[in-house]
């Protein structure tokens, strides 16, 4: 099974149609937006809507998304608290 990190690497790829991309081009810790990657506001609300969908997950404009939004580590982390959250009721 693939883990996480590479999970979100796949939504962010295919999401975003970055074809010149593979999961082992984009490192766990490098930022996303501006450097790094070089993401967009338009590309945030695009992955935004792929991760909802993908991990069922509800993103609430009153949590500081775009701390977690940084990287695909805070993604991650992000995405496993909101999971266990949720699982938890």
């Amino acid at each position: 099974m693939e883990n996480l990190e590479n999970q979100i690497k796949t939504v962010i790829i295919e999401s975003l149609n970055l074809e010149d991309y593979s999961v082992e081009d984009i490192k766990n810790e490098e930022p996303l937006f501006v450097e790094g990657l070089g993401l967009d506001s338009i590309d945030a609300l695009e992955l935004g809507i792929a991760i909802k969908k993908k991990f069922d997950i509800a993103l609430d404009v009153e949590n500081d998304v775009k701390k977690y939004f940084y990287s695909v580590d805070t993604l991650a982390a992000f995405i496993k608290e909101l999971s266990s959250a949720e699982a938890r009721g």
